[in-house]
């Protein structure tokens, strides 16, 4: 059932990390990855990596390997009862959780 679950890529900025956010983007998505996996859901993967081409989009939505569009993503969400934008602002509320809990660590 992988096929038709809607994944979310979600591109990190090093940069949110800090100055040296380069230095660590990789372990903090890594790291990251494994606690937000909790998001993930019958309809729903949530997938976290660097982003240090600026030319692709923050977010990207793939559906059963077709892109989607947000708008797309949000219909298909819609039919198991989700709000895209809902989930997304719970999403990105824990992922700035663990921001800040790997920031002060490595303070």
């Amino acid at each position: 059932m992988f096929d038709n679950k809607l994944i979310v890529l979600y591109r990190l900025e090093p940069g949110c990390l800090g100055p040296d956010g380069i230095d660590h983007i990789d372990t903090f998505c890594n790291l990251a990855q494994q606690t937000l996996a909790a998001f993930d859901t019958d309809s729903c993967q949530w997938l976290l990596e660097p982003r240090f081409n600026k030319q692709l989009d923050e977010m990207a939505y793939c559906l059963a390997n077709k892109m989607l569009t947000r708008a797309q993503a949000a219909k298909y969400l819609q039919r198991f009862g989700h709000d895209l934008e809902q989930v997304q602002e719970v999403f990105e509320d824990k992922l700035t959780d663990l921001i800040n809990q790997y920031i002060a660590r490595k303070s």
